[in-house]
């Protein structure tokens, strides 16, 4: 054996790692992945040694990541999202039913999504299609980990680096406000106004990690919990124009010309052999 294959990095190092990381802790690490404390710490000194850099600067109060240990970071989350979709596309892959599973945002792209659906069930060749309704950046972790052979995302809120994809449709942005506020009856506003509105700050929504940006905005996980925070006077958002059909009579919107223009993409990945995912995709395509 070469010996440079004794500096490959194991999985489960990259999974130790990842928790030390995230956690920022060694005995929050540790009972996270069920072990005890020293060979965790062991195996991630082992690790530095293997790639002989400095991960984590450790003292008697915090750990904090060095600039090594963020790209490792970042670069072991996209290794072990890539082990675990081949995993599961590959445990799918043996199953006798063929189908195909779509994720999308709930609540967003409806129209689109139901014509999908309603002329890719009328094609001869059409296989079960089951539906995923998730929340926001869900769609595109299910497609990277495997859960999801094909995804309705949408740029600039979705990333689709490391996709396939193809542009379905591209609307503006409106903003979303209790009904009756001051500039419910404006022809538009600006996207610095909308920012400047302290009575009804813009939400924040989770990270990839679960973490939420700092803000004065309350936290939201779905579109129910956003809407009622904007009926209570609580919050304002800004989402596609196309949303404005699903919102209450206790809504007003407003145009945000200046708001980035959003585009819904159907996203698979490029290695994808599924004639199930082609048809489908063709079929969006076509629409």
């Amino acid at each position: 054996m070469s010996a440079g294959y004794d500096h490959l990095v194991e999985t489960r190092e990259l999974r130790y790692f990842v928790a030390v990381a995230e956690e920022l802790h060694f005995g929050r690490a540790a009972q996270r992945l069920t072990m005890a404390q020293p060979p965790l710490s062991r195996a991630i000194q082992q690790l530095e040694r293997r790639l002989g850099v400095v991960l984590l600067h450790r003292n008697t109060r915090a750990i904090r990541l060095t600039e090594a240990g963020s790209v490792l970071l970042r670069e072991a989350r996209i290794a072990l999202e890539a082990v675990e979709a081949a995993e599961r596309r590959t445990r799918r892959a043996a199953d006798d039913l063929p189908g195909v599973v779509l994720a999308t945002k709930a609540g967003a792209s409806s129209e689109l999504l139901s014509k999908l659906l309603d002329a890719y069930a009328a094609d001869p060749c059409a296989v079960a299609v089951e539906m995923v309704l998730c929340g926001p950046g869900e769609p595109e972790r299910l497609l990277r980990n495997g859960s999801a052979d094909v995804a309705l995302l949408h740029r600039p809120y979705d990333m689709t680096t490391g996709f396939d994809t193809e542009d379905l449709h591209t609307e503006q942005q409106i903003v979303v406000l209790p009904a009756g506020h001051p500039l419910a009856g404006r022809p538009h506003i600006s996207m610095a106004e909308v920012n400047a509105l302290t009575d009804l700050p813009l939400p924040r929504w989770p990270r990839r990690d679960g973490s939420y940006p700092d803000g004065p905005g309350p936290q939201v996980r779905d579109h129910t919990q956003l809407t009622q925070l904007i009926t209570l006077g609580r919050a304002c958002a800004v989402v596609p124009e196309s949303l404005r059909a699903q919102l209450r009579d206790d809504h007003a919107t407003v145009p945000v010309p200046d708001a980035p223009a959003v585009t819904t993409v159907i996203a698979w990945p490029p290695h994808s052999r599924s004639k199930a995912v082609a048809d489908l995709v063709r079929t969006a395509i076509r629409l």
